[in-house]
């Protein structure tokens, strides 16, 4: 029997609770056929003033991503994603790919997660040399950056917002998200990456690249694109990008 709505795959998606943006961009990415079920990692909004903060909401995401993992399986999904992104940058390629390997002996079942889906996109243009912007702490930063370098991609600039909370990280604006994209760009970078799925940027890449004449990703964007592809779906997807286009 096949799901009637997801027919052609039903995603399973874990996303932490205090994540606003991840599940309305990932549903205006969704092509006809395909559908997102969402589960919520508990996390509370605590304020997130420093580098141990930061890592006490990391120790959060991680202590209940298994049970989440358990709940959304129970609508016995085709695939997994993976709402969030700094948890599987941490400790480089090595601890990424040691994340994936945990979550899908537990899921049962093959995983987009953010990291991976990142370095995929990029590859896909060539790029070597990279902007990058995060919504996170030094901490949270220092692990983008070595997960890039593991992957053999420079990274020229790199600018962390800080935000404030969980939920703050959704409150960016636009304009605030076109300014970090100046910030990190210049004549010395072949693509732009933004990490952080509770950062809304999705819709505002696509109008940068076209601008700026190069790759701009947005994490949510690349995370939804490598679950289609690696399921077998090459629906282009306008609004977004090159990378729901051409890739």
């Amino acid at each position: 029997m096949t799901d009637s709505l997801g027919f052609r795959k039903k995603f399973g998606v874990i996303a932490p609770s205090t994540n606003t943006a991840v599940q309305p961009e990932f549903d205006a990415m969704r092509p006809r056929g395909v559908t997102n079920h969402f589960a919520r990692i508990h996390i509370p909004n605590d304020p997130v003033r420093n580098d141990d903060d930061f890592n006490a909401l990391i120790g959060n995401i991680r202590s209940s991503m298994m049970a989440t993992i358990d709940q959304v399986m129970t609508c016995e999904p085709d695939y997994l994603v993976m709402g969030m992104s700094s948890e599987t940058f941490w400790d480089g390629l090595e601890g990424s790919k040691r994340l994936a390997e945990r979550v899908e002996a537990r899921a049962g079942v093959k995983v987009a997660m953010g990291s991976d889906a990142s370095q995929q996109a990029l590859k896909r243009y060539g790029a070597k040399r990279i902007g990058v912007i995060t919504p996170y702490m030094p901490v949270g930063d220092a692990q983008v950056r070595r997960f890039f370098t593991d992957c053999g991609f420079e990274i020229v600039r790199l600018k962390g917002l800080r935000g404030a909370s969980p939920v703050e990280y959704a409150h960016v604006t636009e304009r605030e998200l076109r300014d970090a994209i100046n910030e990190v760009n210049g004549p010395d970078v072949d693509a732009i990456m933004q990490a952080g799925t509770n950062l809304a940027m999705a819709r505002l890449a696509g109008i940068a690249e076209f601008w700026l004449d190069k790759p701009v990703l947005a994490i949510n964007t690349c995370i939804y694109w490598w679950a289609l592809r690696q399921n077998g779906i090459d629906d282009k997807i306008d609004g977004f990008g090159s990378l729901l286009l051409d890739h």
